[in-house]
């Protein structure tokens, strides 16, 4: 080859790595033809996905009342032309929008719903938008956006390299409360599904290749009689007096219960005025475990408790359970599939501002905890753990895995070490530094969703993983029969 020719040769490679967008595609020759039409629609609809990302953050809408947040995201995928149903199970908010036909179908899940009193604004102190409203403190914005990002980028590959297969995107309402999936699988929305993938903002950039807690949410009404407190005591029956003794006894029964169980409450309403004997009273409980079956058997002690304290107060109790979700169960070859996706994508760098911002971020938890933070952002790719763990919080997309074979990831969104529900977390998911962790997942999302759509030794994989799983298994669900979502939560 002469110098004229090398150096030629040289120009155009060097032209190919110049072109090469941010999120991986230097690395092209790992992908198919079909996968660089998904990474590269995530790239020219960047503008679009970061302004869905801002809209839904200042939206910032509680669960079972994301309308606007919903109505945002439904509109996007009808106008690139998917079939979209609407108020499913019976909830507003919910959806699932479907592209293609056929076998396999592929689910991606969608959130969209902020978390209250977590108002804040892009900036790097404590200053709400509105003190008092919600914001994203769970980053649900970004994960709606990036769900919706992977749908449209698969959607674009499927079309124009005419792939089979079925394509649904899920938009679930209400996952702070666990409410939006398991209703949806009871009404049969995720019917039909063969596989269903999921990702969360977080501070790391991982696969979640581990499980969660089972929790259920109940609400005990306790119905006295209403009396003057001073002048005649004796003529009332006062229902706080059962919420209370209530939680005493839940209280000792801490004691007796498995290490990983989880028992929580609030009083959500305990009469008007202390010179009136309160009528009615209710206190709202979350118990978890990580296993299902452990749940059961607190709740039913719990329910013990509460009838125990009607009688004592000489009240009458009613209960409602709200939602019942399960531990996720984990699948080895769909997290391997995603790693390896993860890997292959290269994760976001930031800038030196958006580093700052982070250390800025950082520095009342570092204040208030005495806790020192290795790094501002956290943007390597993390080790699949080959033990999994279980997570201290509890996720409805855990009920997804025990009818379906399920795996997810995380992407940084977050300054390092942030905490979960925080208002810091509000600021981050709404900057720069969230926009990039939400462009990363819908890459990645996107990519894995083709290799289960084209490459049916990989889902073969996935259901035999699943199988194995639910041999020792059996969903169960107390939530009664044929019981309709509740229409507010709170």
């Amino acid at each position: 080859m002469n110098a004229d020719c090398s150096r030629w040769s040289a120009g155009i490679a060097l032209l190919v790595v110049l072109c090469v967008n941010s999120a991986g595609l230097a690395q092209e020759s790992v992908w198919r033809t079909s996968q660089r039409t998904a990474l590269a629609d995530v790239t020219q609809r960047e503008v679009e996905l970061k302004k869905v990302n801002q809209q839904i953050w200042e939206f910032a809408e509680v669960g079972l009342e994301e309308t606007r947040s919903s109505q945002l995201l439904v509109t996007k995928l009808k106008e690139a032309g998917f079939d979209v149903r609407v108020g499913v199970a019976n909830m507003p908010t919910a959806f699932v929008a479907t592209y293609g036909s056929g076998k396999p179908v592929i689910g991606i899940l969608a959130e969209y719903d902020a978390l209250p009193d977590l108002s804040q604004k892009v900036s790097p102190v404590l200053d709400p938008v509105e003190t008092g409203k919600p914001g994203h403190g769970c980053g649900h914005c970004g994960l709606g956006t990036g769900a919706l990002g992977a749908a449209l980028a698969v959607k674009s590959a499927m079309e124009k390299h005419q792939i089979p297969g079925t394509l649904r995107l899920y938009g679930t309402p209400a996952e702070e409360t666990l409410i939006g999936k398991v209703y949806m699988l009871l009404d049969g929305s995720f019917d039909g599904l063969d596989a269903c993938l999921h990702w969360h903002p977080a501070s790391k950039n991982e696969v979640w290749n581990g499980s969660s807690k089972a929790m259920v949410s109940a609400k005990f009404t306790f119905h006295g009689v209403a009396a003057h407190a001073a002048g005649s005591p004796e003529q009332g029956r006062s229902a706080l007096d059962a919420v209370e003794l209530m939680n005493v006894g839940a209280n000792f029964m801490r004691e007796h219960v498995k290490e990983d169980t989880r028992i929580h409450y609030v009083i959500t309403g305990g009469g008007g005025a202390p010179n009136v004997v309160p009528a009615s009273a209710t206190v709202w409980y979350y118990v978890r475990a990580d296993d299902h079956r452990d749940v059961e058997a607190a709740f039913a002690w719990l329910n013990d408790i509460a009838r125990g304290a009607a009688l004592m107060t000489r009240t009458k109790m009613t209960s409602v359970v709200d939602t019942d979700c399960h531990e996720l169960l984990q699948n080895t070859p769909l997290s391997e599939l995603l790693h390896r996706n993860l890997q292959r994508l290269t994760p976001p760098k930031f800038t030196a501002e958006e580093q700052v911002f982070a250390r800025k971020l950082q520095e009342p938890l570092t204040e208030q905890f005495q806790t020192k933070f290795a790094l501002a952002i956290d943007d390597a790719v993390h080790p699949l753990a080959l033990v999994p763990e279980t997570s201290k919080g509890s996720t409805d997309v855990g009920d997804v895995s025990w009818f379906f074979p399920t795996g997810g990831l995380r992407t940084t969104c977050f300054p390092s070490g942030s905490p979960g529900h925080s208002w810091q977390n509000v600021a981050a998911i709404g900057s720069t530094i969230g926009e990039k962790g939400v462009l990363y997942a819908a890459q990645v999302l996107s990519v894995s969703t083709l290799d289960l759509l084209e490459q049916p030794e990989s889902l073969a994989a996935a259901k035999l993983d699943w199988q194995e799983k639910m041999k020792s298994r059996k969903y169960t669900s107390l939530v009664p029969k044929g019981q309709r979502a509740p229409g507010k939560i709170r």
